[in-house]
Order: structure tokens, then sequence, then C-alpha cells
């Protein structure tokens, strides 16, 4: 929007059948309706700004011939951090366990939850374990109690005090019947015959010493294995960056796989800047947002246009240095490719 705002040609590219990103896909409409995103797009196609779905960038092109091949002055990555995290224990396979990313967007974006009326594939459980307790976890066991299921069971490795989720996410979930299962990790996945999914192997844990992210570390304790009877499984540990970009450019990445930026969200390619989860790993909706503000101030200055939220420039002591009679401060270069 800042930059359309400026005078900028600007084109969305999204990966999915519909714009709105993660506030389509990964927040249910009882928290956030889809009206209210889809308003907020519409304001947006009145700017002029064009949206292009079904695009994956990084396979159908890069993000170098978005610059060379494709004529853009700049580019900015906000592709947030939507890979899904897995234990690693037996039994991930079996049918039954998927990720609260993939729960989310099959009813949030695909209306799996009005089904007949739409045709998306939902293995809708009845006694449904959420492994997590942050807030795509509080989301994921409602959305379950919505879709039908008769036990809702929360499994978290730590106590309710050290649980990532908001206290009042917390609140709304005991109030619609979930059940918590505090100090408790799975250790595996069990199948039936037929490979689908029948019950979570558990283990009880003890608070040990604070871990790097000032929290108790939880401990095994010896003997105290249980199983719960459950039919879906559902994974909402944490979210890391889709490696596509990363694998098909050379843009700079940290050890985790994220996008380096500077302060000013630049990246290493000049010309591209990033912001958002995918820089900053799984954050708040509205720090992506300052990014992408911040981000189009940066890109207003690269392309040597007037911010439009400052209208005059300072003058300086001794006057503005021009060349070619336009203040140098506007002034910018032309990329050259061989």
């Amino acid at each position: 929007a800042d930059m359309a705002s400026a005078g900028c040609d600007v084109t969305v590219f999204e990966a999915f059948h519909e714009p709105g990103g993660v506030l389509k896909y990964g927040i249910p409409d009882f928290r956030l309706p889809n009206q209210v995103i889809d308003a907020e797009i519409d304001k947006l196609r009145r700017l002029g700004i064009r949206f292009e779905c079904n695009t994956l960038v990084g396979r159908l092109f890069t993000v170098e011939d978005l610059l060379i091949e494709m004529g853009y002055h700049a580019v900015f990555i906000g592709t947030g951090a939507g890979s899904p995290s897995f234990m690693g224990i037996l039994g991930e396979s079996l049918a039954g366990v998927l990720s609260a990313n993939e729960l989310l967007t099959r009813c949030n974006l695909m209306h799996a939850r009005d089904f007949p009326e739409y045709d998306t594939p939902l293995q809708a459980g009845t006694r449904v374990a959420v492994i997590g307790a942050g807030n795509t976890a509080m989301d994921a066991m409602r959305v379950c109690r919505r879709l039908g299921a008769a036990s809702v069971d929360c499994v978290y490795r730590r106590t309710a005090n050290e649980a990532p989720a908001r206290a009042e996410e917390l609140h709304h979930a005991q109030e619609e019947g979930i059940l918590f299962h505090w100090l408790t990790s799975p250790v595996e996945v069990l199948g039936d015959e037929a490979n689908n999914v029948r019950g979570l192997r558990c283990q009880s844990m003890a608070l040990g010493e604070p871990d790097e992210s000032g929290r108790r570390r939880p401990i095994p304790v010896p003997g105290s294995e249980f199983e719960i009877d459950v039919d879906m499984v559902v994974y909402a540990i944490g979210t890391n960056a889709n490696p596509i970009l990363g694998q098909t450019s050379s843009l700079r990445l940290d050890e985790r796989g994220y996008i380096v930026a500077d302060e000013s969200l630049a990246s290493s390619i000049a010309g591209v800047w990033a912001g958002g989860d995918i820089v900053t790993g799984a954050a708040t909706v509205i720090e992506a947002m300052g990014a992408g503000r911040k981000a189009a101030r940066e890109m207003k200055a690269f392309l040597g246009l007037r911010d439009t939220d400052v209208v005059y420039l300072p003058e300086r002591a001794g006057g503005v240095r021009k060349q070619f009679g336009i203040d140098i401060r506007e002034h910018n270069y032309t990329r050259v490719t061989a």
C-alpha cells in the first residue's frame, strides 16, 4: 500500500489461490473473520495493486529473475515461516497425523469445515491430540471442536506457566472443554493394522534448570509412560522457513535458513528487501506489518522517490549538492547485465 501510494506499479505474487497469507489461512474466522481481510485486500486492489495468485516464486521463476528478466526495480519478500516442525518420533507417517498449518489451511482457506458444499478432503478426528501450547495450538484445538471432535486433548511438555499462548487464548480453550495434559511429552504415535492413528504414547516430565529460552527444561520421568486414546494427532510445535527461496537464489541465509537482512531490512541482493517471519522467525502479525512499512520507506529511498510522509527534505548546511540538476540524495544506479 505504501509503495502504491508513492506512485509505484505494485504486483503481489501469492503461492495460494487467494491472497491474504497467514491472516487468511492460519487464523480461524471466529478470531479474524475473512470478510475483514477481504475488505482490506479490496482497498489494495483499488490502489492499483495486482495480485498474481497460484504463483510460487522459486519454482516458476527466481528472485533474481524478478530483477533481471522481469524488470522489477525493487522486491520485498514477506513469505513468512510456514514450514511446520515435527518431533521425529515413530508413527508420524500414519494416516491421521498432520500439522496445525495443514489443518488450519484446509479449514480456513479451503472450506473443509463446510463439507459437502466444498469437497476439500479432511480426516476429521473424533478424539484429537494437539501437541504444543502456543496460540496456533489453541486455534487448532478450537477448530477441531467446531469440526465435531468429541474430545480434544492438549499435550505440552511444560506447565501452563511456561505455555507460549496468551492467557486469554488458554482461557477460551478451557471454556470450550479442551483437556490439558501438562508436563507430558509424546514418545510415539500408535497405529492400527490399517496404518491409521489409534493412540499416542506419552511420558511424564519434570522441570529442571532453565534452558536458553529462560524456561525450565523438561526432563523425562523414568517409568512414567502412558497412552492416550486418539484417532488424530495435530502438531503445533512451531514453524521454519520454507527452503524454496534459499535453494533457488543467492540470498544469504542464517544457520536456521531464514533470510539475513540488515537494519534497513535489505538482503544480500541489491534491490531486495525482506521482513516478517522469514527474517525474524515466528512472531506477530503487527511486527510483520511494521517490517513491511519500514521496508517501503527504504525502497522509496533506494528508488529515489520522495517519501510520501515527508514532503520536504531538510536543508543541509552549505546547501544541497546537485548533479545534473538533481539532488544527490535522489540519484540511483541502473542495473546492468552482461
